[in-house]
């Protein structure tokens, strides 16, 4: 039963990188949370189970925006900075050709921006920012930055992806959220620029009601030693390095 009767819940995922199981979980607490709708921020299939994730979305049938690795899959990764790059551009080529027409053509449809309106608010949602996929919205970025981001974009609430970093914040009188990455959550950057994974998958559900909006963002657990026998059954590139980038519950970030 729905916590608000009168209330329009929407929930939000991005960044799900060929990530199956991360995603199930979200939707297995989704099934159980009674929402109303399902938006998808991008990054989808640049994982383990390209194909299988797609095929997942598409019998969801919800609003995907495009990323910026969607598009790289349709077009070609290009070089990648840091020491990490190389290896990021091989999965993502790997990931590539796996795609057959169907999953290639769900891709090429996929616009930029998809914008939902919620119960009198207006929501507006892209994978970056409004004005490019491959920006980076943080609690830091700074209000003159935002401002150029935004395009002249004054939604009530706009929802971003990209970062991998969970995210509140009020700008003027819109809210920002960042929902989180489904598929691979960062936790950390260290020294040596290397990404930490943390142990769970990532989403937000938003609830509206007579225009006004709150935020819940949520964790799903689920057992990530059995991704990481998803990529090495699928042939991806790099195993070794990628498993070693995600935390264990057990282990200290």
């Amino acid at each position: 039963m729905k916590p608000y009767p009168s209330a329009v819940r929407l929930a939000l995922i991005s960044d799900i990188h060929g990530n199956l199981r991360g995603l199930d979980a979200v939707l297995g607490e989704l099934d159980e949370a009674g929402i109303d709708r399902l938006v998808c921020l991008g990054d989808v299939a640049a994982g383990p189970e390209p194909r299988k994730t797609i095929a997942r979305l598409r019998q969801l049938g919800c609003p995907v925006v495009l990323g910026n690795w969607d598009t790289w899959l349709l077009e070609g990764v290009p070089e990648l900075p840091g020491a990490e790059g190389p290896n990021l551009r091989d999965q993502g080529d790997w990931s590539a050709a796996q795609l057959g027409e169907t999953e290639r053509a769900f891709l090429e449809a996929l616009e930029p921006r998809v914008e939902i309106g919620l119960d009198g608010a207006e929501i507006l949602c892209v994978h970056g920012s409004p004005r490019s996929a491959m920006e980076d919205i943080y609690a830091t970025t700074p209000d003159a930055t935002l401002e150029e981001m935004l395009a002249g974009a004054t939604p009530a609430v706009l929802t971003a992806g990209h970062t991998h970093v969970q995210l509140v914040r009020l700008y003027g009188s819109t809210l920002i959220v960042n929902p989180g990455s489904v598929g691979l959550p960062f936790n950390r950057w260290p020294p040596n620029g290397a990404v930490r994974m943390s142990p769970w998958a990532e989403y937000a559900i938003l609830t509206a009601e007579e225009g006004r909006v709150s935020i819940d963002l949520r964790r799903a657990p689920y057992d990530v030693s059995g991704v990481i026998d998803d990529a090495r059954e699928s042939g991806m590139p790099h195993l070794d390095w990628w498993s070693e980038q995600w935390l264990s519950p057990l282990r200290s970030p």
